[in-house]
């Protein structure tokens, strides 16, 4: 696990030129961000991300991605936020605002509306990229995430997209030393402990090859999902399935209680029942790749011990 990502490291290195050279004009070597003639303290414009570039600063950024919208606020951008989508829960600011954008169905004129310089989505849903393309307004693509260094490098590309590079490089830089504390505070049994990761009612999971699955995979959990169906990394796991694993930990990340996951026919005798070892996850972290993982990361540290506790 990295402690700078490389455009972490180029940006700081811009900030301490251009504090030391008076905002003369520099041009960095990495791929990732390109920056020329300084406009703000802490990014410099134009800005290019990818195939993005910004001339000034976004101060009218609509987010359509729950994700990026707790990166944004969690950045220090958030007060040039103008408007989010309906599943932009988190933080209160956001919710505030009122606006409740459709992310699944977006709406080019109602998005227009607002008048942004900065869209971000995290995919391309009904072509509004290239509709808003079309009246010219930026948009930056914040796909989802497959590793943990698309996470730190999706906080910093938006850090030095809206001006807050500096905030975003400290954010990345502090979420991984919270999961490398995390992980470290664990000591792992010699045999693995195996687990059942729920993503709803009708039992489908998510294999270690998924994001949530190399969250996991930190602290070298055993997957019962992977291998179910070859080639399917989100597969349905039947009820027989998991009773046959009997997996050490459950973890549900849906609306039902361990209470009444413990009482479905048959699972009452599965050793993470017995032991009190059926985790309700936190609200949408899991399903986010923003800055509350570490939230997550801490559950299943706390998961574990509670497994050597009872072993």
């Amino acid at each position: 696990m990295r402690k700078k990502s490389l455009v972490g490291i180029a940006g700081l290195f811009l900030l301490t030129a251009l504090t030391a050279c008076g905002g003369s004009d520099t041009t960095t070597e990495t791929s990732v961000v390109e920056t020329t003639e300084t406009t703000s303290a802490n990014s410099t414009y134009p800005v290019t991300v990818g195939d993005l570039t910004l001339t000034t600063q976004p101060m009218r950024i609509i987010s359509l991605s729950p994700t990026a919208t707790e990166m944004l606020y969690a950045i220090g951008a958030g007060a040039q936020v103008v408007a989010v989508d309906d599943y932009s829960n988190f933080p209160a600011d956001a919710v505030a605002l009122g606006t409740a954008l459709s992310g699944y169905e977006p709406n080019v004129e109602a998005i227009a509306g607002y008048t942004p310089d900065l869209v971000v989505v995290a995919y391309d849903a009904g072509g509004i990229v290239d509709q808003l393309k079309s009246l010219s307004i930026p948009v930056f693509m914040a796909a989802a995430a497959t590793s943990f260094e698309d996470v730190y490098l999706q906080i910093e590309q938006l850090g030095a997209l809206t001006g807050n590079l500096e905030n975003a490089v400290l954010l990345s830089g502090q979420m991984q030393t919270d999961i490398a504390a995390a992980v470290a505070e664990v000591q792992l049994p010699t045999t693995p402990i195996t687990y059942f990761h729920e993503l709803d009612n009708t039992l489908y999971s998510a294999t270690s090859n998924t994001f949530i699955g190399q969250v996991y995979g930190l602290f070298g959990l055993k997957n019962i999902a992977d291998g179910v169906i070859d080639g399917n990394d989100y597969p349905q796991l039947s009820a027989e399935v998991i009773v046959k694993a009997n997996p050490d930990i459950i973890f549900i990340s849906h609306s039902e209680t361990p209470e009444i996951v413990a009482a479905r026919d048959g699972w009452g005798r599965l050793k993470a029942v017995t032991n009190n070892q059926v985790i309700a996850l936190p609200a949408d972290i899991p399903s986010r790749w923003g800055p509350r993982i570490v939230e997550f990361v801490r559950v299943i540290r706390d998961a574990i011990a509670l497994v050597a506790a009872n072993s």
